[in-house]
């Protein structure tokens, strides 16, 4: 209920160390930032529902977008930055195009890309 109220008027949610939600916080993998770049940038391609628009692997950034059902663009952007040798950060920024609120869709979008990639590199997730 406090997503869909926050969402009534902020348009956009972002991941950090710093998120006072457990939920928002960054997510760390036990892998160099290349391998990770490499199977981050994998998994994000196979989403459906979602379109990667521009990589940048030397600053680790993904920019996506993905289509609502009501006819509402969210831009997705991901960035993998290498924490330590052999550990990764992954955080990601989502932002609605308009005006008015997204009553929680950009912290929903980030649980399921945070979930998909938890799945698929569960034995490097720390």
């Amino acid at each position: 209920m406090k997503r869909l109220l926050i969402g009534l008027i902020r348009s956009h949610e972002h991941t950090s160390d710093k998120a006072k939600d457990p939920k928002l916080k960054s997510h760390y993998y036990r892998l160099s930032k290349d391998r990770a770049w490499e199977e981050v940038s994998s998994i994000l391609k196979k989403m459906k529902g979602y379109k990667v628009l521009h990589e940048v692997q030397t600053v680790g950034e993904i920019v996506m977008e993905k289509k609502t059902m009501s006819g509402r663009t969210m831009d997705i952007t991901i960035q993998v930055v290498g924490t330590s040798p052999g550990n990764t950060a992954v955080d990601i920024y989502s932002a609605s195009r308009g005006s008015l609120g997204d009553l929680g869709a950009n912290y929903r979008i980030i649980q399921e890309i945070y979930g998909v990639l938890d799945r698929k590199l569960s034995s490097y997730k720390t």
